[in-house]
């Protein structure tokens, strides 16, 4: 049985404690991964230093997304209620900003290391996702995150992270890496835009990655998309034109249902003389605002749900996509290996022959081959040397028809296959095993009774958050 490294049981132990404190209900869901990380590690599909439980955030997670100016880190103090956050018109910060609760340290800044060093958060081990996409960058992470305490009660169970503005930073394709990796593990994607600017046209790909690419997820229905600073058209007659022009954008990107909020900061809002169109604005910013703040009270009780729905997919993956796409893989190299080896021996057979026979020593070698027969030691050596030169030349033939699927295999919904497929080309791995290495009935059993265990443990959640039997309690 293939064993975690002790880092990892470490950090499960940790994450138990947590989970204990903040959230007990999901301390079970941790054995569920336990054993799919046994059978990531039989199979290759996984290092021993790796842990399905570390691809997902344990913590309810809040993201606010959008371009610079649009008034994300605003929205952020108002909501916690503390000046957290620097605003202002310009690109004011270039890093994504965790915040998380802190009675006793409420205030205090930790670098991007904290984060990618504890699988707790959502960022644990970026740094490596990082360098795969700009050589050298990993390295900076405290370029790219940090972590910001608060004592607001209102983050309390839950994470907030604020991004860079979308089109500030010159960081772009690792930003980009980032984004995507938050929209992934989001409970809830807040995405701002600025009503100072009217013309979304000019922020086409802003729109094309926060809207166009979005909307086909199977998650679509986490990201919520604000028009911010909706005050400053209050004084102007087109307001209704302003919005109607971005709901067209969006529209033009796939976004034809979902809500589209406008909201704006009272705190820093522009006055408004007309009363009847200040009482308007503000109603509809307070009931926009009130739905937003619910929504984000509400990813506690999704990302329980969310969490085991990784499990369960995570389980499926391995059984019905990451197991067949093995199976196939190694078939194809044994069939490739068995095809190469038995052309090559026909090669030296047949050189062999047509050597002999045209350099008329064809008798003489068949005399040499009997002689040797007759004689055991002869023999013996002969069957050695024999030997060794098939698997010289199998092995060859192994490692070079390996190399070159390798190159060729593009991982599969995450899922890494090319490191199952070395674990499955090893030299003391048979070309004739039927199954892929790790995958037997034990294996199977245990993906199953990981699957029932999700059904089961979504009844649990059911019963702890609804009461769908109508039963007192």
């Amino acid at each position: 049985m293939v064993r975690p490294e002790k880092s990892i049981v470490k950090r499960f132990e940790s994450l138990k404690s947590h989970l204990e404190r903040e959230n007990p209900i999901l301390v079970d869901a941790i054995g569920g991964f336990r054993k799919l990380d046994s059978v990531g590690y039989a199979t290759g599909l996984m290092a021993t230093d790796d842990s399905y439980a570390m691809q997902i955030s344990w913590w309810p997670l809040v993201s606010i997304l959008g371009v610079f100016s649009a008034g994300k880190s605003s929205f952020i103090n108002s909501y916690l209620g503390r000046t957290l956050q620097k605003t202002g018109n310009q690109a004011v910060d270039d890093k994504f900003t965790v915040v998380c609760y802190g009675e006793k340290n409420a205030g205090q800044v930790l670098p991007g290391l904290a984060l990618d060093a504890d699988m707790r958060f959502p960022f644990y081990r970026i740094s490596d996702e990082i360098e795969k996409v700009t050589e050298g960058e990993g390295r900076r992470i405290d370029a790219y995150l940090q972590l910001k305490v608060t004592d607001s009660e209102v983050v309390r169970g839950k994470i907030l992270v604020d991004s860079p503005g979308f089109d500030a930073d010159a960081q772009r394709t690792s930003t980009l890496k980032l984004t995507n990796h938050i929209m992934d593990i989001s409970d809830l994607v807040l995405v701002f835009f600025d009503a100072r600017h009217p013309e979304p046209g000019a922020m086409q790909d802003t729109l094309t990655h926060l809207v166009e690419n979005t909307i086909g997820r199977n998650d679509s229905n986490k990201f919520v998309f604000i028009l911010n600073q909706i005050d400053t058209a209050a004084r102007e007659d087109n307001t209704e034109e302003i919005v109607g022009a971005w709901q067209r954008a969006l529209s033009q990107k796939g976004l034809t249902a979902g809500r589209f909020y406008t909201i704006f900061n009272k705190d820093v809002a522009l006055p408004i003389e007309d009363e009847t169109r200040r009482r308007r604005f503000v109603e509809k910013r307070d009931a926009d605002m009130a739905e937003i703040e619910e929504r984000i009270q509400q990813v506690e009780v999704e990302r329980a749900y969310r969490i085991v729905g990784a499990m369960e997919k995570q389980a499926y993956r391995i059984r019905d996509t990451a197991v067949p796409a093995i199976a196939k893989l190694r078939q194809s190299w044994a069939k490739r290996v068995l095809r190469i080896d038995a052309i090559i021996f026909a090669l030296i057979a047949a050189g062999v022959v047509v050597g002999g026979f045209m350099t008329g020593t064809l008798g003489s070698i068949g005399a040499l081959f009997l002689s040797m027969f007759a004689d055991p030691v002869s023999m013996i050596g002969l069957i050695v040397a024999l030997l060794v030169l098939v698997l010289l030349i199998h092995f060859g033939v192994r490692r070079v028809v390996a190399a070159w699927m390798q190159r060729n295999i593009e991982d599969q919904d995450g899922l890494d296959l090319a490191s199952a497929f070395r674990t499955n080309t090893r030299f003391y791995r048979s070309v004739f095993g039927k199954h892929p290495v790790g995958w037997n009935g034990r294996a199977r059993s245990i993906v199953d009774d990981v699957i029932e265990q999700a059904a089961d443990f979504v009844e649990k959640l059911n019963d702890t958050f609804a009461n769908p039997s109508g039963e007192s309690r």
